[in-house]
């Protein structure tokens, strides 16, 4: 007889489970898991995470070289908007001044609310159409509308009648998405890091079509509160301190040239409007190169003066600007 040595461990068989057994072991190793993440703790590799690197760009000056060959400012009044418009401009230089062959032009109206052309609640089709026949008729490569919009996009663009504007100037609309937005260093002090739309990263020159409104907390959306339409996020949390904020805004994007819609002008109950009891008719544009002076011009629409809107001596000191719009160069014209 043959006594086994005990220091020799016997080969052990595997013994196949039963589907019983695997659903069991399955059940623990799962409860295990539960129970360490409840606890805060995650299994996971010895490989570290790796987190994709966020670019924070900057935005571009869009302006044009100072000059004292033409005046800052051109007033026109009149009854048909292209050729306000095209009036404007040659007081101005001429679009040759503004856009050259194979520029990328990016058109910002504001688009914000699902509101009609009458109602004066966005900036009046009639001039996207007349700016983006113009950059055309200066070779531009490409001239997009674009606007970040507080009611459904689709609706504001199409209903503002600026979609089948663009569409009948041969311009792109682009409404963007969640992910057509950069990481911007705004430098403000109280805009630091903040998304934009993409586009103004991506265009050489800008144009700010904004329209004349009441708003009930700044008093006023002009051509410094338009830019409000290049920002993503939770762009309500601005309206704490939305003076401020309308200044940084405006220290951020300066544009090649800026054009306000005084042809209808919402007096009351801005910025959405709604009652065509709160629009009167002005029939004039205003183009201009200092969007202080532009701003404090078209209060006098809005029958408030500038010593009631604080944005506008904070952009003076910040040397955006003048206040006194008869400080600045201007023209005035009727066609």
């Amino acid at each position: 007889m043959t006594i086994p040595d005990p220091k020799k461990r016997r080969p052990r068989t595997q013994t196949p489970w039963s589907r019983r057994q695997f659903m069991t072991r399955l059940a623990t190793l799962a409860g295990g898991a539960t129970a360490l993440t409840a606890s805060g703790i995650w299994l996971r590799g010895s490989e570290p995470v790796r987190h994709r690197a966020v670019e924070i760009v900057k935005l571009k000056d869009f302006r044009l070289p100072a000059t004292t060959l033409h005046p800052l400012m051109a007033i026109v009044h009149g009854e048909h908007v292209e050729p306000m418009l095209r009036e404007a401009i040659h007081q101005l230089g001429g679009i040759n001044r503004f856009i050259q062959k194979g520029d990328r032009v990016l058109l910002k109206p504001n688009v914000g609310w699902d509101r009609m052309p009458e109602q004066a609640a966005n900036t009046g089709p009639e001039l996207v159409l007349a700016m983006a026949r113009l950059c055309h008729e200066a070779h531009a490569e490409t001239v997009w509308v674009t606007d970040v919009s507080l009611n459904d996009p689709a609706r504001c663009f199409h209903r503002s009648g600026i979609q089948q504007a663009a569409q009948q100037a041969n311009a792109q609309v682009f409404i963007p998405g969640k992910d057509d937005f950069l990481t911007t260093d705004m430098g403000g002090k109280l805009l630091k890091i903040w998304s934009v739309n993409r586009l103004f990263h991506q265009v050489d020159k800008v144009i700010n079509l904004p329209i004349v409104k009441h708003h009930s907390l700044s008093g006023c959306t002009l051509a410094m509160k338009n830019w409000y339409g290049i920002i993503g996020g939770r762009r309500n949390q601005l309206h704490q301190e939305i003076h401020t904020s309308i200044v940084d805004l405006a220290a951020a994007v300066r544009p090649t040239l800026t054009v306000m819609d005084a042809t209808r002008v919402l007096k009351h109950n801005g910025p959405t409007g709604g009652s065509l009891d709160d629009v009167a008719r002005y029939n004039t544009l205003i183009a201009s190169l200092d969007e202080v002076a532009l701003d404090s011009y078209a209060l006098g629409y809005l029958d408030l003066t500038p010593d009631k809107i604080p944005f506008l001596s904070l952009a003076e000191a910040r040397g955006l600007g003048k206040v006194r719009w008869q400080d600045v160069t201007r023209s005035e014209s009727q066609v």
